[in-house]
């Protein structure tokens, strides 16, 4: 979708109807036939990001894996996305500059990741006293680096990058194991969380 490409690569404000007309090599008449103001081409845009998004998020909530481990899982996917996905990185961006009348990226997937993180710490597989919406928020920023990293590579060329998705499923492999060797906290001199590497999204 042409006006995907757009919104992504410039941003709203620097994306216009002529310039989508022709990316898309279709006339004004026929870009303003179906949509009459840029608003309504960005929501478009955004909608299908959208549809895109609730679909995995719907998928990985139904795996048969510990909550915690699909609350990791659900944003190593959405980082896929991101790579894979021009709509989803559309929306992204689109959210970053407050544009458009559809809901929020983001608010499609935190709500989702917060339930997951509830039903984690509910069967005990969180430290005591951790905080969900800090949890979420972390998730956030490391889904902001995500994008942040695939655009990065776009504008450096195709090569033999380590994809986004790979290393945010290493970056939460850290966090999980934890970098703080504080014996006082569990009494066998490593403050490793639980669960194991092996159960983190490939």
């Amino acid at each position: 979708m042409a006006a995907a490409a757009e919104f992504y690569e410039h941003g709203y404000q620097g994306t216009s109807l002529s310039r989508i007309s022709k990316a898309a090599d279709m006339s004004m008449g026929a870009v303003t036939f179906h949509f009459a103001t840029k608003d309504e081409l960005a929501d478009a845009v955004r909608e299908r990001g959208a549809a895109a998004t609730a679909a995995a998020v719907t998928e990985v909530s139904g795996r048969p894996t510990p909550a915690l481990y699909r609350g990791v899982g659900l944003t190593v996917v959405l980082a896929r996305l991101l790579e894979d996905d021009l709509a989803v990185r559309a929306s992204a961006r689109l959210e970053r500059e407050n544009a458009g009348t559809v809901p929020a990226w983001s608010s499609l997937w935190q709500p989702e990741l917060h339930r997951l993180l509830a039903g984690a710490q509910d069967h005990d597989a969180l430290r005591h006293g951790t905080d969900l919406g800090t949890v979420t928020s972390l998730a956030a920023h490391l889904l902001a680096g995500a994008e942040a990293h695939v655009r990065c590579q776009g504008e450096a060329g195709a090569g033999a990058r380590q994809g986004a998705a790979v290393q945010l499923a290493q970056i939460w492999e850290l966090v999980l194991r934890g970098i703080s060797l504080r014996p006082e906290e569990d009494g066998r001199g490593s403050g490793t969380a639980r669960g194991s590497s092996a159960e983190l999204p490939k």
